[in-house]
């Protein structure tokens, strides 16, 4: 009899470790939460600055919605380890991006995929999707390393955005409406740029924070035009925000970024309850998704924005 209870033991140890040793464990929905993901972030958006904008269009998608000005960067509050931990559902201890200009990981990656990168998003989706049209869009050209062009349908950076503000808007309206993707992210470098040469929390700054709602509402509008709105999940968010001329620092101004999701299966449930991390969005997209989260990853999907 003993001899049994410890063979029993044995073998239910052995289906517990190799269930945690699969993927993750967080379990999605029954199918994709909505047939189309699209993901607009803002370079060097600080929470603090949302209430007092001009910014109607977010503000439309946050009544909609669920939203919290709490998600906290990783450290450094930098570009690309925030934009990495966003798309790589980890932080830079894991995906090793860790300094504003990350091209490649300063630390070794402690997984590496096929396409010779960190797990992300765009690669997860790839998995699950195998036809799907998969998309990004973006100003700052070290967005390109960060994303595993390998796993997308396309990517473009724009013409050069102080010049042409407008650009990576015009790109994104005409993606929409040609390819209806089923996952894409716009990645604008605004406000970040104001905030660097007149300063975070100045007019110049809440001003072009008016300049990309403006955008922002655009690409909505190309969504109901290309038939896809009603079927879509919208996420607005940002890599860091910012005091000063600067950031990379741990002011809460630099520390907190919005986040607002919005669209097909999501809560009208306003101010988002749970704490949130960047790595959070990666592993929340996957779970609307349905797609299996990497092992590697330690984000968590925000379960309560859902339906």
């Amino acid at each position: 009899m003993k001899k049994t209870l410890i063979a029993a033991a044995a073998a239910s140890a052995i289906l517990l470790s190799a269930a945690s040793c699969n993927q993750s464990g967080n379990a999605g929905p029954e199918g994709p939460v909505a047939g189309h993901v699209i993901y607009i972030g803002l370079d060097g958006w600080g929470a603090y600055s949302l209430p007092e904008a001009e910014m109607p269009a977010v503000k439309s998608l946050m009544e909609k919605g669920c939203w919290t000005l709490q998600k906290r960067t990783v450290l450094p509050s930098s570009s690309a380890p925030n934009w990495a931990s966003m798309f790589m559902g980890a932080g830079p201890e894991l995906h090793g991006y860790t300094t504003w200009g990350s091209r490649h990981p300063e630390l070794p990656s402690r997984v590496i995929l096929k396409h010779n990168i960190f797990p992300t998003i765009f690669q997860v989706a790839r998995d699950s999707y195998l036809e799907a049209e998969i998309g990004v869009l973006y100003d700052w050209s070290g967005i390109k390393y960060l994303v595993d062009t390998l796993s997308l349908s396309y990517h473009a950076q724009s013409p050069d955005y102080q010049k042409y503000p407008g650009g990576l808007c015009d790109m994104a309206e005409k993606y929409i409406k040609e390819k209806k993707p089923m996952l894409l992210a716009v990645c604008f470098d605004e406000p970040d740029h104001t905030g660097h040469t007149a300063g975070h929390d100045t007019p110049e700054y809440y001003a072009k924070l008016k300049e990309l709602d403006g955008y922002i509402g655009r690409i909505l509008k190309a969504a109901e035009e290309a038939g896809i709105y009603d079927d879509t999940v919208f996420i607005i968010t940002s890599d860091h925000g910012g005091t000063g001329t600067g950031h990379g620092g741990i002011t809460m101004q630099e520390m907190e970024t919005p986040f607002i999701i919005a669209g097909k299966g999501i809560r009208q449930g306003g101010e988002i309850s749970g704490s949130m991390m960047q790595y959070d969005v990666a592993s929340t997209m996957a779970y609307m998704l349905d797609a299996d989260q990497p092992q590697v990853w330690i984000g968590r999907p925000m379960t309560e924005v859902f339906e």
